[in-house]
């Protein structure tokens, strides 16, 4: 039996779909396909009807060229609705004598799930931070200790409860079935941060289309997360009315001459094409890239107040890593240090996956759906389990079937007794460093089926 995972990303700008396999080499891509967006806002499903007409053909192409039927998926959940936020909990226990057990931390971890939060909110995600054991503090190994007083300190995610809801909606409207949603940062971080980053302190930043995620790590636990409302589209948008130009050429100029910094620009200029059969116009690439780097010195700026905010700033040794298809443009890194003070370098999904011929998975667009990959594959070793996510297509059975139907109608149009017989004749027989921090932020409790609406 072939062991699969099958991942879709609904972002802003397009839905990805994916299809890996477990090899004896590791995981190797075996399915890839995307198509533009319709339907999602700033990380949210808002219409259902356009999110599947986006995503079923998307869904369909990966299916034809794998040979296999996709049964159930994991998929990325984002959007500016999603918050963090700081919290505590104490505990008494009996037998403070007794080891503290896996199960205890286990107990209290799952109780913060029923921490009181606004209406029309539920906490999607607990990660815990560190744990005080009597006048033991700062411990993130609680378990073999001893101990009367347990006094434990978690960052919770909470986000809106339709917004869960809408992506099952369209995933179970789609014939699929919801494996798992996961938080789009977490898979994003799994699939280009490296150990050694994590453990001595990173701050990852996943430029979408709606908005950019932004996650710090420091020793091997998420110590803070944000979503800033913009991302690419915010920089399509201001050149589409800085320039008199149309989305889709504002999008062209953005991927083909997009700087981030305006003196780093080439000293020459671009024609822009006329609308409505009017002649085309010049305008700089200095002018262009002044436009882009306005808008990128926003997004650096918000994430620099974030950073600050986390109190983490001065232990982040690995500076920021960014990925996400924004990131493609050029001088990125260096606005980036400019704005923040830290060092930083684009990232793709390279050291985790292996593919033949599809190229497009070794980009930064693609980090979220290979995390989701990733994270599908790392929950079925814990479970040691190995789920149904695809069954073989057989297009023998499939293509005698079809010809039967036809042969079914002709029959039927001459009112012969050979339909009974065609109608009863019998059909044909059809190691890695993410695992040792799934204690951190194990996505077992987040979005699974049992706790939806």
């Amino acid at each position: 039996m072939r062991h699969l995972i099958a991942a879709i990303d609904l972002g802003t700008t397009k839905v990805v779909c994916l299809v890996g396999e477990k090899t004896p080499n590791g995981i190797k891509i075996i399915g890839y396909s995307q198509a533009p967006s319709k339907g999602v806002l700033r990380g949210e499903v808002i219409n259902i009807q356009h999110v599947l007409d986006s995503m079923e053909p998307v869904v369909k192409e990966v299916e034809n060229a794998i040979g296999y039927r996709i049964n159930e998926v994991f998929v990325g959940i984002a959007g500016q609705h999603i918050r963090c936020t700081s919290m505590a909990h104490q505990a008494t226990r009996k037998e403070p004598e007794e080891l503290i057990t896996q199960e205890e931390i286990d107990t209290i971890t799952q109780n913060m799930y029923g921490t009181f939060v606004q209406n029309g909110e539920k906490v999607l995600h607990v990660i815990p931070q560190s744990y005080n054991i009597d006048d033991y503090m700062g411990i993130t190994e609680p378990v073999g200790m001893i101990g009367q007083q347990i006094n434990a300190n978690f960052k919770l995610f909470i986000g809106k409860n339709n917004s869960a809801q809408f992506s099952n909606n369209v995933i179970n409207r789609a014939g699929l079935k919801l494996r798992e949603l996961v938080l789009e940062p977490l898979a994003s971080a799994k699939a280009v941060l490296t150990e050694e980053e994590c453990e001595v302190g990173v701050a990852m930043l996943d430029i979408g289309g709606g908005t950019s995620d932004l996650l710090i790590i420091q020793d091997g636990i998420i110590r803070h997360a944000a979503v800033i409302p913009f991302g690419g589209n915010s920089i399509t948008e201001d050149i589409r009315m800085g320039c008199g130009v149309s989305s889709k050429h504002a999008e062209q100029l953005k991927i083909q001459h997009g700087y981030c910094i305006s003196a780093n620009a080439p000293k020459k200029s671009i024609v822009i094409p006329g609308i409505g059969g009017r002649e085309g116009r010049e305008i700089s690439f200095g002018v262009l890239a002044g436009i882009i780097e306005a808008r990128m010195a926003e997004i650096f700026e918000a994430v620099d107040y974030e950073i600050e905010r986390s109190g983490f700033k001065n232990q982040l040794q690995a500076g920021i890593v960014i990925t996400g298809g924004t990131s493609r443009m050029l001088s990125i890194c260096e606005l980036a240090s400019l704005v923040t003070g830290l060092e930083s370098r684009v990232a793709y999904p390279d050291e985790n996956i292996s593919s033949e011929s599809l190229s497009d998975v070794f980009a930064p667009a693609a980090s979220t759906a290979v995390g989701l990959i990733l994270t599908g594959f790392e929950k079925m070793a814990r479970e040691k389990t190995i789920y149904n996510t695809a069954t073989p297509i057989n297009y023998e059975i499939f293509g005698d079937q079809e010809d039967k139907k036809e042969e079914e109608v002709t029959v039927e149009e001459s009112a012969t007794a050979e339909t009974v017989k065609a109608q009863e004749a019998p059909a044909k027989a059809k190691v890695s460093f993410w695992n040792k921090l799934k204690g951190s932020f194990s996505t077992d409790k987040m979005f699974n089926q049992d706790n939806e609406a």
